[in-house]
């Protein structure tokens, strides 16, 4: 257990990719701190599964796209778990519908730039006193496939600038505090769907994705242990890196390579 002693706060975490995460993270060793908005349910029956194997659990409930919830939420954590050594920021609200830009709501704008940068970035500055203090921390950032590239993404511009803009940020950061010990890294998952996000490898074992080069689906596995790969000890030189975990998937543009 090569994690053991350290706290993962990982937002979003009642369900999905963030659900996945959290397991793996624990498997590893770690304590958990897991965040929910509405699905007050699933997030306390995580975190009841995290304590029968042995591990520390907390279930919060914060809205990461409101300002004053990042020092709720890590408050929290350090009154019952201690701190945060690892935080997953994996929480990012989304609007499937697309859409143009000039048909957005002013307030529709406000909550993507907040839910995916503003909330982000407020968290990261909360925890990194403590990490910094303990001269050890690992921050993950979530965005999309080609992420780092900032090209177009028609009917998706809000969202799109927000994670455009992470990506700068989690460059920036990462060199500002690797001095103290501490990587920043972002996630980019491909078009995993449904109750793909919380499945195994192995569960989708001969199922066909015909939009994926890759051929098959992806899961929360996938993304779950390159994020726990990211938070090892020895992935200390790693930082200031977007990763791919897409199976080759373009979600700008779909059709340029199809499944042999």
């Amino acid at each position: 257990m090569k994690l053991i002693g350290r706290t993962a706060l990982i937002t979003g975490s009642a369900k999905g990719l963030g659900r996945r995460t959290a397991i793996e993270l624990s498997a590893l060793g770690c304590d958990i701190a897991i965040n929910y908005v509405t699905s007050r349910k699933e997030a306390e029956q995580l975190a009841e599964e995290i304590r029968s194997i042995g591990r520390r659990a907390i279930a919060v409930e914060a809205d990461i796209s409101k300002p004053d919830m990042a020092d709720k939420l890590v408050s929290a954590v350090e009154s019952e778990l201690g701190g945060v050594d690892i935080l997953i920021n994996n929480a990012g609200p989304f609007i499937r519908e697309r859409r143009l830009f000039a048909d957005y709501k002013p307030e529709e704008i406000h909550y993507l730039m907040n839910g995916n940068l503003v909330g982000t970035m407020l968290l990261d500055h909360r925890v990194l006193p403590g990490m910094r203090a303990s001269g050890w921390g690992r921050i993950i950032h979530f965005g999309f496939g080609h992420a780092g590239e900032a090209r177009s993404w028609p009917h998706r511009a809000v969202y799109a600038a927000a994670k455009v803009g992470l990506v700068s940020f989690t460059k920036t950061l990462a060199m500002e505090e690797a001095a103290s010990g501490i990587t920043v890294n972002m996630i980019c998952p491909g078009d995993i769907r449904g109750n793909n996000k919380e499945k195994s490898i192995v569960d989708v074992a001969g199922m066909i994705d015909e939009e994926s080069p890759r051929g098959r689906p992806g899961t929360g596995e996938d993304v779950a242990r390159m994020i726990a790969f990211l938070c090892l000890p020895e992935s200390d030189f790693i930082t200031g890196n977007t990763v791919d975990v897409s199976g080759g998937l373009d979600p700008i543009r779909t059709d340029l390579i199809k499944p042999r």
